[in-house]
């Protein structure tokens, strides 16, 4: 990412944001504790000069204008004589005694505290500092000031300001700094996920968004975007199956519905050889017509489009009822049908979309279970969940074959014979998906058991419908 990009960045802005609000914060906090301690010294000086002022008063109610003038001539010679300012002036305002030259003429008019520049000399050079006076009108028309050289003031004002302005001037330079290489740093995480979207939009869809391992928010993303980006696979890859497959399995019924009508046309009129192809045409529109059936309702149970319909559901009397309709079906083939139910197996389900997937195992059972045989349906009560159960005495299936079989139009080899369209697993599937059920293929020595878990259902009263 260009430097240039990275000045730009939402980041970017809220970094400067927080510095600004972070260097406001900083600035009243070091302009708080600059007037804070700069007053205290201020306080410090009035009290020193009041202090001054009022011992000189003393004198001079003891010892009149004559001690008062040699007090002040000894503390103006004293090692103090730097710092304090004393001055005794006349009516006039000429000077008497004291270190300074003559009265300030802008104090000729006010009394109490003041506050003047005076001009000093120091070395061989002149300095104006600023000084904090009291002056106070003696008997007589005699006038007494008494000051402060204020430098200390000064150079501690100067020191601070300089202090707090090398410091906001850094908090701006490593706000600045650290805003900009937050950003660069975020952006990079954001530019990789912006590639990575941008390849799989132009086809790749198996590039994944980078993980650092870092566990952060970035890599929790990163994982929830692969694992989208997995099921989009996922689905991508079952709808070109699916959309080749129905292609596949479609041609074949078509094109002998096709021929079959051709022959009616081509042959000598017979209304028995018609009746005959009307109805094998029709048997063929059937098939056609279970096979997207069986499709619909593989979309629906899998999209969840059901899920408002289920309901508390007793498995032994929906199971009843389905072994019902399939035991003709079993006593024409010479199998044994049982069904055994042990507890109340009670599952939250669609009635509909359960009692076609339960239907879907009876059939496979049934068709693929040479006589003499048997085909046992059994449900139960688990800590676990309800539980139903379809085994059979048939071939079975491979145990490397139980998952690919439960894909979209497969059908084993030994099974081609069969009519079929290869739909049936998948749908017991896509149902068990849809309620959270898990469905396990085990060998049933011999011959296949197909078993539905379900999760607890919530107590309440089973709908035994």
């Amino acid at each position: 990412m260009r430097p240039r990009n990275a000045l730009r960045t939402t980041t970017f802005r809220l970094a400067l944001a927080y510095l600004a609000i972070f260097v406001a914060s900083s600035g009243t906090v070091l302009a708080f504790i600059y007037w804070a301690t700069s007053g205290a010294i201020d306080r410090e000086s009035e009290q020193i000069i009041e202090a001054e002022l009022t011992g000189l008063r003393e004198q001079y109610r003891q010892w009149g204008v004559v001690g008062l003038v040699r007090v002040i001539e000894e503390r103006s010679k004293g090692d103090r004589a730097d710092e304090m300012r004393y001055l005794v002036a006349g009516p006039r305002f000429e000077r008497i005694t004291g270190n300074l030259t003559g009265w300030p003429a802008e104090l000729r008019d006010r009394r109490g505290q003041v506050e003047f520049p005076l001009t000093v000399r120091v070395g061989e050079r002149s300095e104006v500092r600023a000084t904090m006076a009291m002056t106070f009108d003696l008997p007589n028309g005699f006038h007494l000031l008494v000051g402060r050289d204020m430098k200390e003031r000064s150079d501690f004002r100067q020191r601070v300001i300089g202090a707090i302005a090398w410091s906001l001037a850094l908090m701006l330079a490593f706000g600045v700094a650290g805003g900009y290489w937050v950003s660069r740093h975020l952006m990079r995480r954001v530019d990789a996920i912006n590639r990575t979207s941008g390849e799989i939009r132009a086809g790749d869809l198996k590039q994944r968004v980078p993980v650092n391992g870092t566990g952060d928010e970035f890599d929790q993303l990163a994982l929830n975007l692969n694992a989208m980006l997995d099921q989009i696979e996922r689905l991508m890859a079952g709808m070109r199956q699916v959309t080749a497959n129905v292609a596949h399995d479609m041609r074949t019924p078509l094109n002998r519905l096709r021929a079959r009508l051709e022959l009616s046309l081509i042959e000598k009129a017979d209304e028995g050889r018609y009746r005959e192809a009307i109805q094998e045409t029709i048997d063929e529109a059937d098939h056609i017509i279970a096979t997207f059936n069986a499709m619909l309702s593989i979309a629906e149970a899998e999209a969840g489009a059901k899920t408002e319909a289920m309901e508390r559901t007793g498995l032994p009397a929906l199971v009843d009822q389905v072994a019902e309709l399939y035991e003709p079906l079993a006593e024409e083939k010479g199998l044994v049908l049982t069904v055994e139910h042990s507890g109340a197996a009670v599952a939250r389900a669609d009635r509909h979309l359960l009692s076609q997937a339960v239907a879907n195992l009876l059939d496979n059972a049934i068709k693929y279970t040479p006589a003499p045989g048997r085909v046992a349906v059994t449900t139960g009560e688990t800590p676990q969940g309800a539980v139903v159960t379809v085994a059979d005495s048939g071939p079975g299936i491979p145990a490397d074959q139980r998952q690919a079989v439960l894909g979209r139009f497969v059908r084993l080899e030994q099974s081609r014979s069969t009519p079929g369209n290869g739909l049936g697993l998948s749908l017991v599937q896509a149902v068990a998906t849809m309620h959270g059920a898990e469905l396990v293929l085990e060998d049933n020595a011999p011959g296949l058991r197909v078993t539905l878990r379900f999760p607890p259902a919530p107590d309440a009263r089973p709908n035994g419908k």
